[in-house]
């Protein structure tokens, strides 16, 4: 997935990013969720202390605290990591809807999130909407992704469970994963391993907009 492998001292780091891109508040009417609360929940549902949930995830203690405390936003990848853990779906930590066999989402209709609640405001470097929200035991999980510039791109790269496809709908993405360095442009694509330590940002001074599907792993 497009995102960032999260520790607590990258996670300050592009929260301060994210803060200082000057980029005006709910500019897309973007939605504040909290998803440290819905993580807490959650955890909290399974009888669980904060020391064996994060053991079970495979991140530290520090990390899920500052997550529940809504001091750092998880990136996409985090999440799915931790749902895969736990056998549910992204949605359950993002807000989701009642689920079915199908799942029909109206473009008026898609929850676009940036903040993801953090108590501070500040923001990450993508907006993301969840397309498939509703559709009951699914193995995939679809996203509208905005990669927001950033002046200085992290290098720490993320590693999880999973397939990820991704399809530039408009601008410039650089993709690092493994070995290689490319640039993707408009109707360019890519398909890999999540297990592949990979990293995605614009390679542009502009946003970048890109369909996200991701692969579990389960």
């Amino acid at each position: 997935m497009p995102d960032f492998t999260r520790d607590e001292t990258i996670d300050d780091i592009l929260s301060e990013v994210a803060k200082e891109s000057g980029e005006p508040e709910n500019e897309r009417g973007e939605t504040d969720v909290p998803v440290g609360e819905h993580v807490r929940a959650f955890r909290e549902s399974k009888g669980l202390t904060a020391q064996q949930f994060a053991e079970k995830v495979g991140i530290s203690p520090a990390l899920l605290t500052q997550i529940e405390n809504r001091m750092v936003s998880p990136s996409i990848g985090m999440l799915v990591q931790i749902a895969n853990a736990f056998d549910t779906t992204v949605s359950s930590f993002i807000g989701g809807k009642p689920e079915r066999e199908f799942s029909i989402v109206r473009k008026e209709d898609r929850t676009t999130v940036s903040r993801v609640g953090l108590k501070d405001g500040g923001k990450t470097p993508y907006i993301y909407e969840s397309l498939g929200a509703g559709k009951a035991g699914r193995k995939m999980e679809p996203f509208l992704l905005r990669l927001q510039p950033l002046s200085e791109p992290p290098t720490a790269r993320s590693v999880h469970a999973g397939e990820e496809f991704l399809y530039v709908l408009s601008g410039e993405v650089a993709v690092h994963l493994g070995n290689l360095s490319d640039v993707l442009k408009e109707g360019d694509c890519i398909y890999y391993n999540s297990t592949t330590p990979h990293y995605v940002h614009s390679a542009r001074e502009e946003e970048a907009i890109l369909l996200v599907v991701i692969h579990a792993g389960k």
